[in-house]
């Protein structure tokens, strides 16, 4: 299964912005990676690389390669309503940023893990697919094997209240993807009009 493996925090230095991690390393270097840091770099970017950039940034965040990342963007193009909150919708869906977003691990990689290792069930069935996209009403939870193992729910960091869209009942151990959220419900710094321009080209 392809997903990146590099370097976290040069990712991060080369958006200014911990989007691989807790970003510790970014208040003592800060520059971009590279012999010269900013000082080779083009003061003032053109719109090209605005736009791909944005793209990148999107890509890394949700951990996503290109093929699939367009393969999205195509499916958020047939969907009603404006393209680029359609993409975050459809990324924001996914089954391994849904169980990052229900609390139950403290990164998308590891939720990434968690589901490809088939600990996680969607409507009684287990599913290692992390690119599943999430439905409304979809109840997700721990598969039998699972559901004991404190391997498993020592990860569990609890669901932040102001993801709305998703809940999770620690108590009988199951969520529910409520419905797609609104763009401005997600937190996420991307500049979804510049990749939906970059595509558009």
């Amino acid at each position: 299964m392809a997903r990146y493996t590099g370097p976290k925090t040069k990712i991060s230095r080369i958006f200014g912005e911990p989007i691989l991690g807790n970003g510790k390393w970014l208040g003592k270097n800060s520059n971009p990676p590279g012999q010269h840091g900013a000082a080779r770099k083009r003061k003032q970017l053109g719109e090209y690389a605005l736009q791909l950039r944005e793209k990148q940034k999107a890509k890394y965040t949700y951990g996503v390669l290109e093929r699939q990342f367009r393969k999205t963007f195509v499916e958020a193009s047939k969907m009603k309503g404006v393209k680029g909150e359609n993409l975050i919708k459809l990324l924001e869906a996914r089954l391994d940023n849904t169980v990052f977003r229900m609390g139950l691990v403290s990164s998308r990689p590891e939720a990434r893990q968690l589901v490809s290792h088939k600990h996680i069930t969607v409507n009684g069935e287990v599913c290692n697919v992390p690119s599943y996209t999430c439905k409304p009403g979809d109840i997700i939870g721990y598969a039998p094997k699972s559901h004991e193992s404190t391997t498993v729910l020592a990860k569990v960091r609890g669901k932040n209240p102001k993801y709305s869209w998703v809940d999770w009942n620690e108590i009988s151990k199951t969520g529910t993807f409520i419905t797609f959220p609104e763009r401005e419900s997600v937190p996420e710094n991307i500049k979804e009009q510049l990749i939906v321009e970059l595509y558009s080209k």
